[in-house]
């Protein structure tokens, strides 16, 4: 479901979320399970290696990832840009794929108790479908992120990228 601005102002009224990435920044290994096919009832997983180095941009009001992603049929390079909206409270979140040099459409949202929760709407294959991101299990040394999407509207939602960071010594 899309977030209003009433939504968003009614639950972190009482916080302010700017650092709530900070835990990112800095060198990782990620452990990766992509679904093969996504919203096509397929149960196949491909497991693959890759690295990911977050650091500060926009005098803390962001962050920018480099990732590495040794997918089964050929590595490509990834690149994440954060922005929170002080007004707004929340977070958005770009993709941008080096594969077709193209920018993902933002995911929006907030944490709360330590779980990050974003949406945003996107196509897949021409269709249009809510994209879900959650960032939970997160500790020092340790974070995990997790991507769903949804064919019907956000009645039903198919986990179909997990990522399991760890933090390079």
């Amino acid at each position: 479901m899309p977030i209003s601005a009433a939504h968003l102002d009614a639950r972190t009224a009482t916080r302010d979320g700017r650092h709530d990435f900070d835990f990112l920044l800095g060198a990782w290994t990620v452990r990766h399970r992509r679904l093969r096919t996504r919203l096509a009832g397929d149960t196949a997983w491909d497991d693959f290696d890759g690295t990911c180095a977050a650091l500060p941009v926009l005098g803390g009001l962001g962050n920018l990832d480099d990732n590495l992603l040794n997918l089964p049929d050929g590595a490509y390079r990834a690149a994440t840009l954060r922005a929170y909206h002080v007004e707004e409270r929340c977070w958005s979140i770009w993709w941008l794929d080096a594969r077709r040099t193209a920018i993902d459409p933002p995911v929006r949202g907030t944490f709360e108790d330590g779980v990050g929760v974003f949406h945003g709407d996107d196509a897949l294959d021409g269709r249009p479908v809510k994209v879900r991101f959650v960032w939970s299990d997160i500790t020092p040394h340790s974070a995990r992120w997790e991507q769903a999407f949804s064919g019907d509207d956000g009645a039903n939602w198919e986990v179909n990228w997990v990522m399991d960071f760890r933090r390079v010594a």
